[in-house]
């Protein structure tokens, strides 16, 4: 189901589970493996992270944000687009991130 599909559901966490974490023409194991972490729940636990450190300190990086946050940089940097397809965070300046040294995006909540 497309994140359309959920139009009127309250969770953006559940609406980002519908966008694809796969190219189609990504190999076989990275399709295995997209399904392994949404299906084991794993997905949605760093989407709701990601999406409480971002609402809790807006403004800031997905290098920022592991200040915040549990998980990685890279899990991070990959939650933030799907957050975004559905609605819940949008991005923000380009700025010199504090931990990185370099310009980045910055991500705040937008429900």
């Amino acid at each position: 189901m497309s994140a359309q599909g959920h139009l009127f559901e309250s969770d953006p966490c559940k609406l980002a589970l519908d966008v694809p974490i796969a190219r189609e023409k990504d190999p076989e194991s990275s399709h295995l493996a997209a399904a392994e972490v949404t299906e084991t729940g794993t997905r949605e636990g760093q989407l709701r992270a990601v999406l409480d450190a971002v609402r809790s300190h807006p403004g800031k990086t997905s290098r920022e944000l592991t200040r915040y946050c549990r998980l990685d940089r890279y899990a991070i940097a990959r939650r933030l687009p799907e957050l975004e397809a559905a609605g819940a965070v949008a991005r923000g300046e380009m700025r010199t991130c504090t931990v990185g040294n370099r310009e980045a995006i910055t991500w705040r909540a937008a429900v």
